[in-house]
């Protein structure tokens, strides 16, 4: 993924004063390099699966109001602070793949939508997202993520990916191709926007929310088929999985506060 694993790449900011420099340290998401595509995989997994055991264990009416709550709380926190910080702010995205996941679910299980239709509905809410952000702001880039208007706009984007993400994967598995088979598919899929990027036929912003979206439903495939039965995946169970994927988290989360290889200031 080295389309968007270097810093020059996704900026489109003035390196040239001081005070550019300055606006860039506020900045309030992580730089993009391998280990948060890494990350980002393994939340998409983990919000799937934990949704999922939430909702046996407490029933999907207290599990969304849980998930809805814990977000809330996790946004209010990441808006709280003045720059980027390693684990509040994958915090909030694990809390966003929870609830985002649900809010998919809620749709289909709740209310009876077809995955054929709360897909294109996710995708037209996803580019409103993106042409009011545009609109606003002139810029799609995460390294201009300054103000809070454009952290709302950002966070707003992150969570139509999520739900965009869920509804397309159990889209695809629902067809016929399965767990195991919807993620051998994005994880080709992934592929496209990076080699794009490479051959230029694709700018660096619509290349890397591309790769974003389509995170989502790989991480969240193979989560499923760790955990579903052995008829149609590992059969290592819900908690089990949600539990081995958070460990993970945690490890890779730790690791990039204490290294801050993820921060401009490493670059």
């Amino acid at each position: 993924m080295r389309i968007m694993s270097t810093e020059h790449v996704l900026d489109d900011r003035p390196r040239a004063s001081a005070r550019a420099r300055i606006r860039e340290s506020a900045n309030k998401v992580p730089e993009v390099t391998v280990y948060f595509w890494i990350i980002k995989v393994l939340t998409t997994g983990m919000g799937e699966t934990a949704s999922d055991f939430l909702a046996h264990v407490l029933g999907n009416v207290p599990a969304v109001g849980l998930g809805g709550l814990a977000f809330a709380a996790s946004l209010v926190l990441q808006f709280a602070v003045r720059r980027y910080v390693a684990w509040i702010y994958w915090t909030a995205i694990v809390m966003v793949s929870v609830f985002g996941t649900m809010a998919a679910d809620v749709l289909h299980v709740g209310l009876d939508v077809p995955y054929t239709l709360s897909t294109p509905l996710f995708l037209i809410t996803l580019a409103a997202v993106f042409a009011l952000w545009y609109a606003s702001e002139r810029t799609l880039s995460i390294h201009s993520i300054r103000t809070r208007r454009r952290e709302f706009f950002y966070w707003a984007a992150v969570l139509a990916t999520f739900a965009l993400g869920t509804a397309a994967g159990d889209l695809t598995a629902s067809i016929g191709l399965g767990y195991l088979g919807s993620a051998v598919l994005f994880a080709v899929a992934i592929c496209v926007p990076a080699l794009a990027h490479r051959m230029r036929l694709l700018g660096a912003v619509t290349a890397f929310w591309t790769a974003y979206v389509i995170t989502r439903p790989l991480g969240a495939s193979l989560a499923d088929w760790m955990a579903v039965s052995k008829r149609d995946g590992l059969g290592w169970g819900l908690g089990p999985v949600t539990l081995s994927w958070t460990v993970a988290i945690v490890g890779f989360v730790a690791f990039l506060a204490l290294s801050r290889r993820d921060t401009e200031s490493a670059g």
